[in-house]
């Protein structure tokens, strides 16, 4: 049985602050759930489905005058660099995703900065703007890997947005702040750190600010924790998957556990999204940042000892 949506949902008050939209682009086959069953060097065999995918969210923004940051993988902009094309021309925000969708407790710093200076390069070729911001792979910046915040810095990025403040198999640093803050690695780097959204519950971090806790929970549920930032004063991060969008989508050798998680909810994305786009205004990370960076004066250091 399909979710009723609310009814009447009715324009976002000019008054309430914006939030953050921002969708993580890349292929079906790439997601880390698959990664055991189906390495890169199998990707080839697998068709396309990226494209189509892109261009339905890119009409649903239109649609609504919404505008949006976009982390798109280097493997999209070497195979598919028309993708980065629209939706540079379409006036998003491109930023940074990585190259190869390998979470970071898989490389060393040296390698991170290689694939963070590469996909920087290639996508501000093609998108012709300055990419500015980070998206981890399965957001997988946690303790263990918080160098990659002091890399990051270095490499003169302005924003991160990695660490999921709640506990899970994959990632997540549950003692991090849920609102947008100063980051700090443990070689002092410092960056802002853009949380995905969570909704709070007595003392637990409950994800509810996109992927696949979108597909799976009632949409009121993530609402419900954007209003809430709205009377803290805060900006909330909803992420997206283009393929989230694609119910079609061949079905992916992986666990059973994981082939539910991965496929669940797909047929209800789009219209999750639309009464979110209807309800709340969104915008790019880089027309919020500004305002952020003054505003967020809270600082986190991140490390092996800290958390």
């Amino acid at each position: 049985m399909s979710e009723a949506l609310p009814a009447n949902p009715g324009q976002a008050s000019s008054l309430r602050p914006g939030h953050m939209l921002s969708f993580d682009v890349e292929e079906y086959f790439q997601v880390e759930a698959a990664a055991a069953r189906l390495p890169a060097k199998e990707w080839e065999r697998w068709p396309n489905r990226l494209e189509p995918a892109v261009n339905q969210v890119l009409d649903l923004l239109a649609e609504h005058r919404a505008t949006a940051t976009f982390f798109i993988l280097g493997w999209v902009a070497e195979h598919e660099p028309r993708i980065v094309r629209r939706i540079a021309c379409a006036g998003h925000e491109i930023a940074s995703h990585g190259v190869s969708h390998r979470m970071l407790h898989g490389m060393t710093p040296q390698e991170f900065r290689g694939e963070l200076m590469d996909s920087r390069s290639r996508l501000e070729d093609l998108g012709g703007q300055p990419v500015i911001g980070f998206r981890a792979p399965t957001f997988s910046v946690t303790t263990r890997t918080s160098w990659a915040l002091d890399v990051l810095a270095e490499a003169g990025f302005r924003y991160d947005s990695s660490i999921f403040p709640i506990r899970h198999d994959r990632y997540g640093v549950p003692g991090a702040p849920r609102w947008v803050h100063w980051a700090r690695g443990p070689g002092g780097g410092r960056i802002i750190e853009i949380p995905p959204l969570v909704l709070r519950i007595v003392r637990w971090n409950f994800p509810i600010g996109g992927g696949g806790y979108l597909r799976l929970f009632p949409v009121r549920l993530a609402a419900c924790a954007l209003r809430a930032a709205e009377r803290a004063g805060r900006s909330g991060m909803i992420y997206v998957h283009p393929w989230e969008l694609d119910p079609g989508q061949p079905v992916l050798p992986m666990s059973r556990p994981s082939r539910w998680r991965h496929r669940v909810g797909l047929a209800r994305t789009d219209r999750k999204l639309r009464y979110l786009l209807r309800q709340f205004t969104f915008h790019p990370v880089r027309d919020l940042l500004p305002a952020l960076q003054i505003a967020e004066a809270e600082e986190h250091s991140y490390g092996p000892e800290a958390g």
